[in-house]
């Protein structure tokens, strides 16, 4: 058989078997968009829902859209059901929708449905939404699989398409993943 001396790994979200078992890592940062990279601010987590509403009322009001990702269930639904009291359009992405009914949601959020989609993990689909400009993390200091390096940069990475680009972290600390 034939053996092969080097490998290339190419990624935009290199994990950590791509970073052990390369003894030479390059990166490029490099925007497809030609837009430059969303900004980033970290805030504390108290009170953080009130500074939340003002946030995305101020994008609304500019008819732009909000992601906003929180770390449980309970906090998500809680949430969603808060912006809607407070006359937020929002949307709750939860994991028993299935494909086709999240791809209705998406596109009605760029739409202009809803302004606001709250879910836990919006990783799962490259979610293309030029119309997003505002990312904001709950919890964002907490440790678990949707808090890790990769994780963080692929969900705030939902803000860069939009010239006007910004994430929010609420966080007490800053984790090594931040």
């Amino acid at each position: 058989g034939q053996h092969i001396n080097q490998v290339i790994y190419t990624s935009a979200t290199p994990s950590a078997y791509e970073y052990e078992h390369s003894q030479q890592v390059v990166e490029q940062l490099v925007r497809p968009t030609g837009l430059l990279e969303p900004t980033v601010e970290v805030k504390p987590t108290k009170g953080q829902i009130d500074d939340l509403l003002d946030q995305i009322k101020r994008r609304v009001d500019n008819g732009e859209r909000c992601l906003v990702t929180t770390l449980t269930k309970r906090m998500a639904e809680e949430l969603a059901d808060y912006l809607i009291e407070m006359g937020v359009k929002t949307h709750y992405l939860h994991s028993e929708i299935n494909t086709l009914e999240r791809v209705e949601i998406l596109r009605d959020l760029r739409l202009g449905v809803y302004d606001v989609v709250v879910g836990i993990n919006l990783l799962r689909e490259g979610l293309d939404l030029p119309e997003v400009s505002l990312v904001a993390i709950l919890d964002a200091d907490k440790e678990g699989f949707l808090r890790s390096e990769g994780a963080l940069i692929q969900t705030m990475g939902r803000a860069s398409r939009h010239i006007d680009g910004h994430i929010i972290m609420y966080a007490d600390t800053i984790t090594n993943s931040m």
